[in-house]
């Protein structure tokens, strides 16, 4: 991790793709509204969980992994958009966003970075989203994520 404190250099920003970086980062708005899209499609209860002034929430929090997602691919640093992924879990946890939902949209971001990028590049934004999604697979199993629980389990717990 570079941090001008720690007296370690700057990232370089020309050691990955900075083209495919460029082109991402000027895709960004494109990108996460068709990652929110992508998320609401593929679960049908996705829509319902949230209000409108969430989604649009959720779009920019899309549209920020997406200019981050641009850096790791730029730097060749797949460590970027997981670090980022583990700063945002708590202010998820607070909106009450299942961890499972934030999965989707960098999932989204990955098919649709995909397109704009180079096919070199691919393996720059897949180690990325790889990241990412090891980061908040891991805040998922921390009690209180907003997920749906198993009605039996819940069943029993409550003394019948």
């Amino acid at each position: 991790m570079s941090h001008p404190s720690l007296g370690l250099p700057p990232r370089d920003l020309t050691a990955g793709f900075p083209a495919d970086a460029a082109a991402i980062r000027a895709a960004a708005p494109r990108l996460a509204a068709r990652a929110l899209e992508r998320a609401v499609d593929d679960d049908p209860e996705f829509r319902g969980r949230y209000s409108d002034l969430a989604l649009r929430e959720l779009l920019a929090d899309a549209e920020a992994l997406a200019g981050r997602l641009a850096v790791a691919v730029a730097s060749a640093d797949p460590t970027v958009l997981g670090q980022l992924a583990e700063q945002l879990a708590p202010r998820y946890r607070k909106r009450d966003v299942p961890m499972d939902d934030v999965i989707a949209l960098v999932e989204g971001l990955r098919l649709g970075a995909t397109t704009v990028a180079s096919p070199a590049a691919r393996p720059s934004v897949d180690a990325a989203a790889d990241a990412a999604v090891k980061a908040l697979r891991w805040h998922r199993r921390i009690a209180g994520d907003a997920r749906k629980r198993n009605a039996f389990v819940t069943f029993i717990y409550k003394g019948a």
